[in-house]
């Protein structure tokens, strides 16, 4: 079947259906949680409407507490997943479009959450809704799952594994082509401290895997020469910011460039400038130590600078910085391959803290460990012979990438696109990517993306 054709022709229903989970700010919002809204009404109202969706288009539905919700095709015992997420990081600011709306410009959709992961899921749904369109013989049930808590900890898929149906395989729709077959493991880990610093409050950062795009913090009072000091540190390293008089002192503001923690290296954390400003001109010891130990994306001070054989480079990202009243707290995201492990990180952190002037503790928050599948099994071989037959790119292989996806939920799981590794941009526009402003993608590259999924689906569940 030409299934690429085929696809062209949902092109219309699809943008349809896109804005009307794009319309949905379906962030975690535990003050609206309830019963049956886990995760707040944001992300209950996305799921509700997805389920909808098929409903309406005859497949068969199924809300698994309001943490997850399966759209099923077909009754054969044997089964091939599909997971993708309908909740959404923060919005954050400095759009030039329309944020919970698709905007069509150019032949690029935007919109938040158009590639991390409504857009995606959706185009699943539509691989999926193509094969029973044209009738197309299954021998196996395809269960699309999509969760509502991918971005905060993925509890929705912890709680789904205890209380619904477990596929025997297939992909996750939720990151690059061609085949991810690994994944960094993820780490949490909190420094805190009772020392005495400078900083009267610091209150940067909203999520541990975004990188800080906007950080302020407040002093109680600052000199000329430390007025001048501040613009030279801004124009030496090429930042924007201000200083202002605000009641509980002078509030100091750097802007940075936020992205997603598992490619710190694309992003400006504004708060750790700020730790390092504020530990020179103002001789904090705190602040500086503070910064000594996380300017380094790979964790060099640590000596947590990796290249693993499989996954390339541990990154550290510092995500959440709370500073007030003498208390301190840090969240650093960590990506690690599986060369290293959460408790060797922790314990590299302990020593670094060791030979510092500060009295700084690390804890270990959280920890997933990394995802692998053997890079020659069928799973990837299978998808890799789509991929290629589709793009025509004999050159990209199988890989293993740095963030974290549902793939490592399940057994025998990779992920797979939709996003192109070769793909260059078309139009003079920002196209931001997932967690940034402006998210977008090619619309073109989401229709074929129906296509090899389509395709996808039919080789490991023909």
């Amino acid at each position: 079947m030409d299934f690429l054709n085929l696809a062209k022709e949902y092109e219309s229903s699809y943008l349809e259906d896109l804005n009307t989970l794009v319309s949905i700010h379906s962030i975690r919002d535990l003050s609206t949680k309830t019963n049956s809204a886990p995760f707040g009404q944001g992300p209950r109202q996305a799921l509700d409407a997805f389920l909808e969706m098929g409903k309406r288009d005859g497949f068969d539905t199924k809300d698994i507490d309001g943490y997850a919700g399966v759209i099923s095709y077909g009754e054969q015992k044997d089964t091939v997943g599909i997971l993708g997420h309908l909740d959404i990081v923060p919005i954050g600011e400095d759009w030039s479009k329309e944020p919970l709306k698709v905007t069509l410009d150019d032949g690029y959709v935007f919109g938040r959450g158009v590639m991390d992961d409504k857009g995606p899921t959706l185009v699943a749904y539509y691989a999926l809704k193509l094969l029973k369109d044209h009738r197309v013989p299954l021998k196996k049930r395809v269960m699309l799952i999509a969760g509502c808590d991918e971005e905060s900890g993925m509890e929705c898929i912890q709680y789904y594994k205890k209380h619904a149906e477990i596929p025997q395989t297939g992909f996750v729709p939720d990151a690059d082509f061609p085949v991810i077959y690994g994944e960094k493991g993820g780490a949490h880990v909190t420094l805190s401290s009772k020392d005495d610093t400078v900083i009267k409050k610091m209150k940067a950062g909203t999520r541990p895997n975004i990188v800080i795009g906007k950080a302020d913090c407040i002093v109680p009072s600052i000199t000329d020469q430390q007025k001048e000091q501040f613009e030279f540190y801004l124009k030496t390293n090429d930042l924007k910011g201000s200083i202002q008089e605000v009641e509980e002192g002078i509030q100091l503001h750097i802007d940075g460039i936020f992205s997603h923690a598992a490619w710190p290296y694309n992003g400006v954390n504004a708060a750790l400038h700020l730790l390092n400003f504020v530990g020179c001109a103002f001789n904090d010891t705190l602040s500086s130590d503070l910064y000594s130990l996380l300017k380094d994306w790979q964790g060099k001070p640590e000596h947590l600078n990796i290249d693993g054989e499989y996954m390339g480079f541990l990154t550290m990202s510092t995500g959440i910085v709370d500073i007030e009243n003498d208390q301190t707290s840090v969240l650093i995201d960590i990506r690690y391959p599986n060369d290293i492990d959460a408790n060797t990180i922790v314990e590299r952190f302990e020593d670094a803290c060791k030979a510092l002037k500060s009295n700084i503790e690390v804890h270990l928050d959280s920890d997933m460990v990394p995802m692998f599948v053997d890079p020659s099994s069928p799973l990837v071989t299978e998808l890799m012979n789509v991929y290629q037959k589709y793009t025509k790119d004999m050159f990209h292989g199988p890989k293993t990438i740095g963030g974290g996806t549902y793939a490592r939920m399940f057994d025998n799981f990779v992920s797979f696109g939709p996003e192109l590794p070769f793909e260059e941009k078309s139009t003079e526009q920002f196209v931001g990517g997932p967690h940034q402003r402006d998210e977008g993608a090619k619309l073109a590259n989401l229709i074929q993306a129906i296509a090899i999924y389509a395709d996808a689906i039919l080789a490991l569940a023909g």
